[in-house]
Order: C-alpha cells, then sequence, then structure tokens
C-alpha cells in the first residue's frame, strides 16, 4: 500500500536507482531527560534540537550555510505527529512561545529561523518515523532537491500521562487496542499466538532485553548511561510487572525527551567532510491492514516476510551479507519476527529464543542491536541510525563490534508498517 510517491513499497522492488549517490556522514544528539519540565526553555524540545543539530554539523565539520535541505518528522511520528501527548492542559509562554512548534514539535520552519539557515531550498516536515526519514533524504538527494541535508527528529515528552487516548470511545478495531492501552493487548496477543506456535515462552525473552541494556549502558547519549546506569538482570526482567497477557513492562521502552540529528550529502561532496562517508545504498517502506480486527502471528509473519525481501530485492544483499543487524524492539516481543524474516545468522521462524540463548554478546558473533535498542537506551529510536552508521565508521568505542562492519541493516517500527535502510562502507 503506498503512502507517498517518493516511497519504495510497491512489489516487485528492484534496485534502488539512487544506490550510493547519498552518503550519511555525522550525527548529533542532545541530552536525553525523562521528560521537559514545562517550565525550563533551555531543556524544551526545540532547544534540545538544536544542540543536536549543531552537534550533527560540528561532526561533519560544516555549517549552516553548507545546508540546503531539512528533512524531518515534526513531532516523530507519522505525517509530523509528536510523540508525546498534547492531551493536558498547561500554561502557554508569552509571544513568541504561544504555538506548539518548538515545544511539542519542532519544524523545519522553526529551525530555519532560530539558527540562521540561508541557504534553504527544501523543507519537508511530514516525515515518518526515522527510518522513513532516512530514506526520504536519500530520495531527495538522488532526486536532486537537495545536496547537503540535515535530518532531524524530535523525541517529546510532557509531564503527565504518555499516549494517553484522548477519546470518550473506543469505535470499531478500535475497542481492541485502545480500552487496554496503547498497543498492548495487541502486542502480547500476537506474542501469545507465537509462543503456541513454536512451544516458547515469555521467560525466554529475558538473555535479549538484559544484553540490550548491557550495550545501550555504553551508549552515551542513552537515558539508562546518563540516569540509571545500575545493572539490569534476567531476575530483573522475569520479575518484571505484568501489564498485558505475555507482556510485561520489561518490554515497552521507557519515554524519554531528547533528539538527534543527522548530516546527510552526495557522495561527492562526502569527500569533502569530516567523517568517513557511509553510502545509502537502499530504502524500502510497507504498510499493510490485518485481515481481521486484530493483528495475528500469521499476519505478522507474512508482513514482515515481505519487507525483508522487499530490502533485500532493493538492496541486492542477501542474510550472509549483513554485519551490523538493527531490528526495531519498541516492544521487545516482535524483535524476533524481524530477526527470523530476515534470516540473519541462519535463524528460522521459531528459532529466536534458542538464538537469544547463545552468544548474541557485542563481542561475540552475533552482536544483535549492537546499540542497545530501545530497550537499552530509552524510547528515541536514533540509536538505531547511530550505532549502525558509527559501527560502519569504526568509531563505535566499546561498543564497536569484532567482526567485519562494512554492510548495515536498520528496520523499524512495526511489523505492520515499517521502514528499512540498508548502508554500506562502499558507495556500490
Amino acid at each position: 500500500m503506498a503512502r507517498e510517491n517518493w516511497e519504495r513499497n510497491h512489489d516487485p522492488v528492484g534496485i534502488w536507482n539512487g544506490r550510493g549517490k547519498a552518503a550519511l556522514i555525522a550525527r548529533g544528539h542532545s541530552p536525553t531527560d525523562r521528560r521537559w519540565d514545562g517550565e525550563t526553555l533551555e531543556k524544551s524540545l526545540g532547544a534540545y534540537m538544536m544542540i543536536a543539530v549543531q552537534n550533527a554539523l560540528d561532526d561533519a565539520g560544516i555549517t549552516v550555510d553548507d545546508v540546503d535541505g531539512i528533512i524531518g518528522s515534526a513531532g516523530g511520528q507519522p505525517n509530523g505527529a509528536p510523540l508525546s501527548d498534547v492531551w493536558g492542559p498547561r500554561d502557554y509562554f508569552d509571544p513568541p512561545y504561544d504555538s506548539e512548534d518548538g515545544l511539542t514539535h519542532v519544524t523545519g520552519q522553526w529551525l530555519r529561523q532560530q539558527m540562521g539557515f540561508k541557504n534553504i531550498k527544501y523543507i519537508n516536515n511530514h516525515g515518518d518515523p526515522i527510518w522513513n526519514l532516512i530514506g526520504q533524504a536519500a530520495q531527495a538527494i538522488a532526486d536532486g532537491r537537495a545536496e547537503t541535508v540535515v535530518v532531524t527528529y524530535p523525541n517529546g515528552n510532557l509531564p503527565g500521562r504518555y499516549h494517553q487516548d484522548p477519546s470518550n470511545e473506543a469505535r470499531g478495531g478500535a475497542v481492541w487496542p485502545n480500552t487496554w492501552g496503547w498497543g498492548l493487548s495487541g502486542q502480547g496477543f500476537t506474542f501469545n499466538q507465537y509462543c503456541q506456535k513454536y512451544g516458547t515462552n515469555h521467560d525466554r525473552m529475558a538473555p535479549f532485553v538484559v544484553q540490550e541494556r548491557k550495550n545501550g549502558l555504553l551508549w552515551e547519549h542513552s537515558y539508562y548511561a546518563q540516569h540509571e546506569p545500575g545493572e539490569f538482570t534476567e531476575e530483573d526482567y522475569l520479575n518484571g510487572r505484568m501489564i498485558a497477557r505475555d507482556l510485561s513492562i520489561f518490554d515497552c521502552d521507557r519515554p524519554v525527551l531528547a533528539a538527534a540529528a543527522y548530516v546527510m550529502t552526495t557522495a561527492e561532496k562526502a569527500k569533502d567532510m569530516k567523517q568517513t562517508p557511509v553510502y545509502i545504498w537502499d530504502h524500502t517502506e510497507s504498510l499493510f491492514s490485518p485481515r481481521s480486527l486484530v493483528q495475528t502471528i500469521d499476519d505478522t509473519e507474512e508482513w514482515t516476510d515481505i519487507q525483508a525481501q522487499r530490502s533485500y530485492n532493493g538492496s541486492g544483499i542477501t542474510a550472509d551479507d549483513i554485519d551490523v543487524f538493527a531490528p526495531y524492539d519498541g516492544f521487545a516481543v516482535f524483535t524476533q519476527y524481524y530477526i527470523e524474516a530476515w534470516g540473519w545468522r541462519g535463524v528460522k521462524r521459531g528459532e529466536s529464543h534458542d538464538f537469544y540463548a547463545g552468544d548474541i554478546s557485542l563481542k561475540g558473533p552475533n552482536p544483535l542491536n549492537s546499540g542497545g535498542g530501545n530497550m537499552g537506551t530509552g524510547r528515541m529510536r536514533t540509536v538505531f541510525i547511530t550505532d549502525p552508521l558509527e559501527q560502519l565508521q569504526n568509531r563505535a568505542g566499546e561498543r564497536q563490534i569484532t567482526g567485519r562492519a562494512e554492510i548495515a541493516v536498520s528496520h523499524g517500527v512495526l511489523p505492520i508498517t515499517a521502514g528499512t535502510v540498508v548502508m554500506s562502507t562502499n558507495p556500490g
């Protein structure tokens, strides 16, 4: 199903005609907080977005004058909607702080004005989650819309309840997920079907989540590295409060306040920048609909198979080529669907929990989600771009994997709708 004309979501997908034309160069991050206090402008989402953009520019060795494009999702969600809720009453500041721009979302126009970008010829604020944004930026460069783009991704979190549904009723299919909290019962239901189908259980998730927390503690921008650096054990996971059937509180990522930015440019311009270029080989997208009222394991496996095959067809790689694999884990219970669909390290359907019980450590043969994912860093999602970038640039520090790091695949968000990015140290 297509949403945007730039998306590569119609099968059959061939090798992307922009392969190697765009290069991801640099990254920048803000501090990471649990939430905004609603008062301190220096710690607002807009202020943090400016910090992240400046850090990305410095990392690339360029200035605002070198940038001619800004691509982002103003709020981090589809169509620029904010990750955090805006339902709650709060005092608004006097003008010019009487709008949401810079508070619950951050547009390219706001950044252009605040940071003094003078040469912008292309702005798009309507992107989706970070994977789609990276694909959109690569497509914009390949199509000649801009040459040097800043990709922005703000993650807001305001005081109050997170993802509180503002509706007074749940109509139609919404009765299944919305009545019980966003996405919780649905994810638990599908995972329960997975366990019944393959003879496994929730406890076997523990090694995966614990390893992600270990990896995340080595990423300086992680919420846990900055605020809760203590050890998280399998016992902690197994004693986690169940919030839906087969879904623990520790299967859910923790909402945070943070911002990240990336610099992407043409392959030619990348040669003159500060960091080693990482070339975009492919981007693909997807959007599906359940056969019935709720998503099932059959839906999930079919959709993720399509996502994986679409990415393989678009990039020309195989499972054996993937050195750095970063499948999304916002609900930890759905990461196995991606591992099995891509067949990474030979894992087949129903085998992920055996795989977790093996060596998935950073320095082992199967360094899954070397950045820690959302489980290890907080619900900012940007580690799924920053860590593969740093791994391929050989500057991941303590997180640097010991094996080959030449091709990375990053994928997210959901089985029902997602984007996939394939990166390489080689322009192809």
